[in-house]
């Protein structure tokens, strides 16, 4: 489910190349999921990265995942 969403999430990224050379991503419906690398394709792995990192965090907080077109990710409290 995590991966689905993470695939998900780099469909909609938007990659840039900065005057230093370096490459710029990040996925706007995320808010602060961004990455920066030296290669786009480094910069894609460290966003995917980042995209299931950001996940984790909203769930161990309980907080709601925001869906991606028709993945979404569930939380639930235990209990």
């Amino acid at each position: 489910m995590i991966r689905q969403y993470v695939e998900e999430a780099l469909r909609g990224a938007r990659y840039d190349k900065l005057e230093d050379g370096t490459f710029y991503g990040e996925v706007p419906r995320l808010r602060g999921v961004l990455a920066t690398a030296e290669t786009l394709e480094k910069c894609r792995n460290q966003l995917a990265e980042v995209v299931e990192e950001w996940v984790l965090v909203r769930v161990a907080r309980g907080l709601a995942v925001p869906p991606l077109g028709k993945i979404g990710v569930k939380v639930k409290k235990a209990g």
